[in-house]
């Protein structure tokens, strides 16, 4: 129960810092696409980090038998 409050909590400021990095990365679109570029990248990388944790927080499936 512990680990998964753990995950939860690290979830939630994963997807905090990606909102962040995504919104940086719009905004610079017109400016600097370079840093823009970087600033998705890095984002991108932090979805994977979320999708890994969203797998790893799922609740197990009962087996039912027959």
């Amino acid at each position: 129960m512990e680990n998964s409050n753990k995950i939860k909590e690290n979830q939630v400021k994963l997807q905090k810092r990606y909102k962040r990095l995504i919104e940086k990365a719009y905004n610079l679109r017109e400016t600097d696409c370079a840093l823009s570029d970087i600033s998705e990248f890095k984002a991108i990388k932090l979805l994977n980090k979320l999708n890994r944790l969203n797998y790893l927080s799922r609740e197990p499936v009962k087996q039912q038998h027959l």
